[in-house]
């Protein structure tokens, strides 16, 4: 079998999974609203082990490995990042508060002024 005829049919298999999947969703949903009358606990566990089995299946597809992939891949990359200490979360939020303080001012005297001259020039009193 050659690359492509092998790619086309996992992509038919992986087409019938995610329907799969979308049906066990579905059906998970429509089962809760259903089974309304019976106990939550009994509802809440056939929910979590409908989307625990879909999960299972999307895995199994090309955009689920990627998917799996693409999260083994953040969580290694966010281990590298560099956290600020206390200290330095608080100096930067300080400044910021203060940022903002400084140009709502600025804003607010601009707004007044250019009320003023608009006031001024249309003769209106508001």
């Amino acid at each position: 079998m050659n690359a492509s005829a092998e790619n086309q049919t996992s992509g038919s298999l992986d087409s019938v999974k995610w329907v799969l999947v979308f049906l066990l969703l579905g059906g998970a949903v429509f089962g809760n609203y259903y089974y309304g009358e019976m106990s939550v606990l009994v509802r809440a566990g056939a929910v979590v082990a409908a989307v625990v089995i879909a999960g299972f299946i999307a895995m199994q597809t090309t955009k689920g490995r990627n998917a799996v992939s693409f999260a083994k891949e953040s969580r290694t990359e966010v281990r590298k990042v560099v956290w600020p200490t206390r200290q330095e979360a608080i100096q930067t939020t300080a400044i910021v508060l203060v940022a903002t303080m400084i140009m709502s001012l600025i804003l607010w005297g601009l707004d007044s002024a250019l009320f003023a001259i608009v006031n001024f020039i249309t003769s209106l009193q508001v």
